[in-house]
């Protein structure tokens, strides 16, 4: 369903929507993490993406395994690993991915043979990494730059069925071309053949557009909805902590609550 036919729709008879604030990049550095702690705080971030074998990946998965925070796996392909330690295989594979993934616009979108080896590596040394610091399989994915919808990805089913994947952004016709529309369309159709889906996707930004948010918080009212957020970009960081963006949801659904205590701390 588009986004201007849900709106045009109103709510649906009967049932009740969820808004859930997902903050990406925990983890990455300690930066990162303490902004989106402050965010969790709030009350305003409801669920993290964590990369694994970063700078602060340890430290922050200890945090969320404490205080309930609720983490997915943020797939990462394209930025070097900073995590000391972290196996020479993996950095060399990553960065096979990193080079074709970056070389030009449409690389994600071609499925490549030669690179099912290092996907299939990356994809799992990520996994087995994110259980060994959370003590659990994810149950959610997404990915750093969206590079988790790129071809190979997606038809090597590198992923698990039936996890939670993060779709494509939700548009607004004339908001992205037409063949754009179609493109993500058709990927997100292949996606829920395998896996759960929410029914709308949208970054937070850009933050001027006050009617876009209205847009977003009113499908949030009758669907579920994701918002992408970057705590660690100081504009976002002041809408979610400042208290405006909980002004502007006072009544819409907001989950899942993590059950974060005042010892949380960066």
């Amino acid at each position: 369903m588009s986004v201007h036919a849900a709106v045009a729709r109103g709510v649906p008879r009967g049932r009740r929507g969820l808004l859930i604030v997902n903050a990406d990049d925990w983890g990455r550095d300690p930066e990162t993490t303490r902004a989106i702690v402050d965010g969790i705080h709030r009350g305003a971030v409801s669920a993290v993406s964590a990369m694994v074998f970063m700078a602060d990946s340890e430290r922050a998965s200890k945090m969320a395994r404490d205080y309930g925070v609720d983490a997915g796996l943020h797939l990462n392909f394209t930025t070097p690993w900073s995590a000391p330690g972290c196996p020479g295989r993996l950095v060399e594979q990553q960065a096979i991915l990193a080079r074709y993934l970056t070389r030009y616009r449409l690389a994600p979108v071609v499925f490549q043979p030669r690179l099912a080896g290092p996907f299939e590596y990356v994809v799992s040394a990520q996994i087995a990494e994110f259980r060994r610091l959370y003590g659990t399989d994810p149950v959610r994915f997404d990915g750093h730059h969206h590079m988790h919808l790129c071809a190979n990805l997606l038809i090597q089913r590198l992923l698990p069925a039936g996890s939670l994947v993060r779709r494509n952004f939700s548009f607004t016709p004339g908001e992205r071309g037409h063949l754009n529309r179609i493109y993500r369309r058709l990927v997100d159709r292949w996606l829920a053949r395998r896996y759960r889906l929410v029914d709308f996707f949208f970054s937070l930004p850009p933050l001027t557009t006050s009617n876009r948010l209205s847009r977003i918080l009113a499908l949030a009212r009758g669907y579920v909805v994701e918002v992408e957020t970057h705590p660690v970009s100081p504009d976002e960081h002041h809408f979610l902590v400042g208290g405006e963006f909980l002004e502007r949801t006072v009544d819409i659904r907001i989950a899942p609550p993590p059950a974060v205590t005042n010892r949380l701390r960066p």
